[in-house]
């Protein structure tokens, strides 16, 4: 566990630099403070997992950051920003979104187009097969495509360009990539949907239980109940 931790904090350091985070440098992907995994918020749970939404945190509710920071204070309490792998935990964060009348948030997507996935044909074309959830490596579904178990796209079919998601649009404005996924409640008329944004944006974000951090700070805290 502890070689995943200095792999998976390289990687992310890479990652931050690679998109548009390099005037920031030393940014790593922090280790999970003990005390916080056992006093982390549990606002809802899905599948045996808790969660929960920053703003309704009182230490976070008015606190807005760019992508990294937000898996950051997600790492410290033993958790990371949420990966939506089924239409069932969409339409929980979507129906959160809504009955909050919550903008936008932060997810766990991340496009590999940093160091290391220069050479990956799979990945190829980016924006439809290049994207993954950060906090646990999985490859998502292709993007032009609806994803295996769903019964729609859950990425926005508008945005700057006018066009399907993920789009790039802020590279054809100022040189910046759009590599981080961001779920945004009605920005362009189109309701809540999935959109690329760039990572050095600031929003709100939802945390989920990381199953790796609560068992790495298990294995070295045996009494303390997490």
């Amino acid at each position: 566990m502890q070689t995943w931790c200095l792999v998976a904090m390289t990687l992310l350091a890479l990652a931050a630099m690679a998109s548009g985070q390099s005037d920031r440098p030393g940014r790593f992907l922090s280790l999970p403070v003990p005390q916080k995994c056992a006093t982390r918020p549990k606002e809802f749970a899905y599948q045996g997992r808790s969660y929960f939404y920053s703003g309704h945190v009182p230490a976070l509710a008015n606190k807005k950051v760019d992508w990294l920071d937000g898996r950051n204070i997600c790492r410290e309490y033993c958790m990371d920003l949420i990966s939506i792998e089924t239409q069932e935990e969409n339409n929980l964060v979507f129906r959160l979104i809504q009955q909050n009348d919550v903008p936008y948030i932060w997810t766990s997507g991340r496009l590999c187009d940093f160091k290391g996935c220069e050479s990956r044909r799979d990945l190829e074309p980016k924006n439809i097969l290049g994207w993954f959830w950060s906090a646990n490596r999985e490859k998502l579904s292709a993007t032009n495509q609806i994803p295996n178990g769903w019964g729609y796209n859950p990425w926005s079919q508008t945005g700057h360009k006018k066009q399907r998601q993920p789009d790039n649009a802020e590279f054809d404005i100022n040189g910046t990539t759009e590599s981080c996924l961001s779920v945004l409640n009605n920005v362009y008329k189109d309701g809540i949907a999935w959109h690329d944004v760039a990572c050095y944006h600031e929003k709100p974000f939802i945390c989920e239980d990381s199953e790796e951090l609560l068992n790495y700070v298990a294995a070295n805290n045996p009494n303390l109940r997490l």
